[in-house]
C-alpha cells in the first residue's frame, strides 16, 4: 500500500468546508464531490468517532458495493480519520479474505487548516498499487469539485 497526499485551498471558512466535505448538513454536498470517483457515491452511517460508516455506490451493472470503515478520529473543523476494514458486496459485509486483505488497515485522513480567509484541506490516503494512478488522477478532480461546491454555497 502507498500513502498518497492531496491538498487544496478553498476560499471559505473552515466550518463551511468541513460541513460540505462530509455532507453533515446536506449529504448531497458529499455526494457531489465524491461523484468524481463514482456517480452514485454516497455513505450510510455516522461521522462520529467510533461509528461504523459504509462508503457505497453501484457499479456499471447496478450492483451495490463499497467499503466498510469506522471513524477513528473526529475533531470538528480540524481532522477526520477513517479506518477501512471491510468490503460491501450487495448487502454482504466481507470482513476477511484476499480482497479485504489488500485494503485492511488502510486509512483516509482529512486535515483542515485555517490560512487567513481560506481553508487548506489535506487528504492522506492509503492506496493499493493497482489503484495508484486512478487516485493520482481522480482525487485532484474530486477536490476541485469540492472547492467549487463550497465556494458556490
Amino acid at each position: 500500500m502507498q500513502r498518497k497526499q492531496f491538498k487544496i485551498g478553498i476560499n471559505a471558512p473552515v466550518e463551511k468546508t468541513f460541513d460540505c466535505m462530509l455532507g453533515l448538513s446536506d449529504k448531497k454536498t458529499y455526494e457531489q464531490w465524491t461523484a468524481e470517483f463514482n456517480p452514485t457515491s454516497t455513505y450510510e452511517g455516522s461521522w462520529e468517532k467510533g461509528s461504523k460508516i459504509l462508503f457505497i455506490g453501484t457499479d456499471d451493472e447496478g450492483n451495490r458495493g463499497g467499503m466498510i470503515a469506522n471513524i477513528a478520529s473526529h475533531i470538528p473543523n480540524q481532522f477526520v480519520s477513517i479506518h477501512h476494514y471491510g468490503l460491501l458486496e450487495g448487502d454482504n459485509e466481507i470482513l476477511e479474505g484476499p480482497k479485504v486483505a489488500q485494503w485492511a488497515g488502510g486509512t483516509e485522513d482529512y486535515t483542515f487548516e485555517v490560512k487567513g480567509n481560506r481553508t487548506i484541506v489535506t487528504v492522506e490516503v492509503d492506496v493499493i498499487d493497482e489503484f495508484s494512478d486512478y487516485f493520482e488522477t481522480t482525487y485532484p478532480k474530486a477536490l476541485e469539485k469540492l472547492k467549487e461546491i463550497v465556494e458556490a454555497a
